[in-house]
Formats: structure tokens, C-alpha cells, sequence
């Protein structure tokens, strides 16, 4: 069984600054980590893997650094790791970026599942999976938190809805993106960790993919970010003096002056 999985590098902190000229995250300084709930896809597939033989390949949209995390993915499991980084890519909304990775999965040809986490903790949209199906024209489920069977062509999951879950069939090839409760991500091993650090992470570019330039980056977004800035908190204290029985009327007056009540 081939199982494509997608990760993200995401940053590590809450505390980050935007560049104030491109409105994007000023990433120097800032130690990346693989997008938490991408731990879970990832272990997700390399299980499936240990069960049904085949292979995980590892793909990823970011800068040259995100090899790193592609190293990583090969220490807990992935057989090959693919970076694509190009600045063709920069810029890119949630559509442009499941074109991008559509693209990749094209190339790659072979695959049974497509595995994403339900979503990254950095632009928090959980788009796009479904936007990745819908680019290849496969099925797609959301939130499934236990793969029950896969064979002759189909796999039956449970997916978590609010007050439960649900039970779904999907022929194969299908993409799924995976909840928390599918599984606890495993640490490296030592033989996968002296197998990452001799891996080649090869990198494609916009021309590796063949990828059309008006559906990639910027060109290819639905969106755009107009502006980025923190808001603006302006404090007062004023205290009220008197009596607790005055106190408290002037406090009602104040706030029916503010129109807080």
C-alpha cells in the first residue's frame, strides 16, 4: 500500500511579528517544529504501512529549512521525503497550495491514501485536505479518528462528529484527514534516526511538477492579506472614592455612560 502524507512546518511559538512591508511571519529566529497534527498523519500512514507493506512518501510545500523536518519524518518511519520549495510557491492561500501539493501527488503517480492533518495550528482552516481531493477528483473524509479495514479497494473509518462518530466507506484512492484520537505518534528510532541523516531530500520546483504558474503562489490565491496588525489596547483606571453605597452608584452611572449596561 503507497500512502502520500502531507506535513507542514509550522512555527514553534505563539510569539511571532509580522513584516510590516509583506504582512507575512518573520520566520528568522524562530525554531520550527512539524505541525502537531501532522504527527498523527504521519504515524497514521508509517502504521499502515508496518501492516499492509508499501511505502510512505513524505511531501512538503516550504522553504529549503523544512528538509530538516523532512528528515525528521524519515526517522520515525517515512521511506522518501520530497521538499517543494521554489519562490513560484510564495504567497500561496489554502487553494494554491492544494494545487501545489495536487500537483506533487500527480507526479508521484502511485498512491492508495492521501493523509493530512485536520488542520495546522498556524492558519487553523483545515481547507486544505478537501481542497486537495478535490483536485484529483478522489473521495474525501474529514476528521476520522479510526481507520476500521481497508481491502479489495475500499477503506471503511469511523469519523468523529460532535456527538459521536460516523462510519464511512470510501474506495481508494481517497484523501482523509485525521483527529488527535487516531493514534500517539511514536518517537524516532535509532536506526531511523542514522537513516535520516544520510537521506537526500529532493527538492521540486514549480517546472518539477509542471504546475501552472496562474494556480501556484500569489497568482493562484483566492485570497490575499491585505494588512496584518496587532490592535491597539489603550487602558484607563480611575477610582472611585467615597462610601461602598457611593461607590457603587457612580460605578452604574459610568458604565450606562459607556453604555457597557
Amino acid at each position: 500500500m503507497n500512502i502520500v502524507v502531507c506535513l507542514k512546518q509550522v512555527p514553534g511559538t505563539t510569539e511571532v511579528k509580522i513584516d510590516p512591508n509583506t504582512n507575512t511571519l518573520i520566520r528568522q529566529g524562530i525554531k520550527a517544529i512539524v505541525n502537531p497534527f501532522d504527527s498523527y498523519a504521519l504515524e497514521e500512514g508509517v502504521r499502515l504501512k508496518e501492516k499492509f507493506g508499501g511505502k510512505v512518501t513524505v511531501i512538503s510545500m516550504g522553504p529549503p529549512q523544512a528538509a530538516d523536518m523532512l528528515k525528521e519524518a524519515i526517522s520515525v518511519g517515512a521511506d522518501e521525503a520530497i521538499l517543494l520549495s521554489d519562490m513560484a510557491f510564495a504567497g500561496s492561500d489554502t487553494l494554491a497550495t492544494a494545487a501545489t501539493l495536487g500537483k506533487a501527488a500527480e507526479k508521484i503517480k502511485t498512491y492508495d491514501l492521501i493523509i493530512c492533518g485536520r488542520q495546522t495550528i498556524d492558519g487553523d482552516t483545515g481547507q486544505v485536505g478537501p481542497e486537495l481531493a478535490e483536485n484529483l477528483g478522489i473521495p474525501f473524509i474529514a476528521y476520522v479518528s479510526k481507520i476500521e479495514e481497508i481491502a479489495n479497494g475500499k477503506m471503511r473509518v469511523q469519523r468523529a462528529v460532535e456527538d459521536g462518530y460516523e462510519t464511512i466507506e470510501s474506495p481508494l484512492p481517497a484523501v482523509i484527514t485525521v483527529a488527535k484520537e487516531i493514534n500517539v505518534p511514536r518517537m524516532p528510532s535509532l536506526r531511523g534516526l542514522s537513516k535520516s541523516r544520510s537521506a537526500q531530500i529532493p527538492v521540486w520546483t514549480a517546472n518539477d511538477i509542471a504546475a501552472d504558474k496562474a494556480t501556484i503562489g500569489q497568482a493562484g490565491s483566492g485570497t490575499w492579506v491585505v494588512k496584518v496588525f496587532y490592535p491597539q489596547r489603550i487602558q484607563h483606571a480611575e477610582m472611585i472614592k467615597g462610601e461602598p453605597p457611593v461607590q457603587a452608584k457612580t460605578l452604574v452611572e459610568k458604565l450606562r455612560e459607556a453604555k457597557i449596561i
